[in-house]
């Protein structure tokens, strides 16, 4: 559906943020965004911050009204076929007055002047959508040795340099930071085209990368930071509903993980049992090799993640988790055919 612009109140940029339950962090992005100089621009005479009350039980709507110069709207009631998220910003975008619309979730904290920059960035790419991966914020043992596990494996099947490659077709987009161009956006369907996919930033830059509109993702460290999760309970829900969506083959993947913990931890004792058997120095030495040569493979791959090098060193602990999540997940997705997230129960649409 077109949604068109008057020249006459148009602001450079709608920054659009779905909010259900978030009182725990929508005050320190707020902060982060009110708090940006833009070159220049100034809040609601060049652009806006919309929040989308999206039926939320707790504090989020008056602590968006704390914060002068931010537009707050309730959601519309959530019709069959739509997911939460989908409805909530396809109503702010509707209602948004920008040239560019980004869409960002409640637990992101902004740096300094980055929104302009990241218009320049998308013009100087000719990228009609340009999404980043934000610095992951982790507290806690099991944050911390899961997030680089999932983190080095999206890095691996969604190499940014090949997301942003327009002779490619792979497509992958993060919603915690998607910057679209509001004349693509609304020609393309914009977030009604996804309204029941439960990740609906990866279906919408597919669509952007089909129609050649222009995709640029990378890692931005520079420009956001996120706290996904805030306990391991919702960790533990989010990834349940995504990762069947986010890799092709689940059950694989959790088998893979599974020899990884085998090799590491296995291998070893294996080692010392045939040491204490007499076994001759050689073999000894052989299978030490192939352990530290599997060692250095896993550690370079977890690399990937972005994350701090003690982060990556503990990632062994998890592997369990990651398994039972991606067989979790499988099982939800292809099985039950159900997914959860935030209270809402949706119906799974398995790519």
């Amino acid at each position: 559906m077109d949604a068109p612009l008057d020249s006459t109140s148009s602001l450079k940029l709608s920054v659009i943020i779905p909010a259900r339950n978030e009182e725990d962090c929508l005050g320190d992005c707020l902060r982060s965004l009110v708090n940006q100089a833009e070159n220049g621009w100034e809040l609601d005479q060049d652009w806006e911050i919309l929040v989308v009350d999206d039926g939320s039980t707790d504090r989020t709507a008056s602590i968006a009204a704390e914060f002068d110069g931010v537009t707050i709207m309730q959601a519309p009631a959530l019709e069959k076929g739509w997911t939460g998220k989908a409805n909530a910003v396809w109503a702010g975008a509707r209602f948004a007055r920008g040239q560019w619309l980004l869409f960002t979730d409640a637990d992101t904290i902004h740096e300094p002047g980055h929104l302009s920059r990241a218009i320049v960035e998308a013009d100087r790419h000719n990228a009609a959508m340009l999404s980043y991966s934000p610095r992951q914020i982790v507290t806690g043992i099991a944050q911390r040795a899961l997030m680089p596990l999932i983190f080095s494996e999206l890095s691996v099947t969604y190499p940014p340099a090949k997301v942003s490659d327009p002779e490619s077709s792979l497509a992958a987009a993060n919603g915690q930071f998607l910057l679209v161009r509001r004349d693509a956006y609304f020609a393309n369907g914009g977030h009604e085209a996804v309204k029941d996919a439960v990740l609906e930033d990866v279906e919408l830059a597919n669509i952007f990368k089909r129609r050649k509109l222009g995709l640029r993702f990378r890692y931005a460290p520079d420009a956001v930071a996120t706290r996904m999760y805030r306990s391991f309970g919702a960790m533990f829900e989010g990834w349940t509903k995504n990762l069947a969506l986010l890799f092709g083959n689940p059950l694989s993947l959790a088998a893979w993980r599974i020899l990884d913990l085998l090799f590491l931890f296995g291998l070893p004792i294996l080692t010392w049992v045939l040491y204490q058997r007499d076994l001759r120095p050689i073999f000894i030495g052989a299978l030490l090799l192939i352990w530290a040569r599997n060692v250095w493979r896993y550690y370079r791959r977890v690399a990937k993640s972005n994350f701090p090098f003690e982060d990556c060193v503990i990632t062994p602990l998890a592997l369990p988790l990651f398994a039972v999540l991606l067989y979790r997940s499988w099982f939800h997705h292809t099985i039950t055919k159900r997914v959860i997230w935030k209270g809402r129960e949706y119906p799974s649409r398995n790519r």
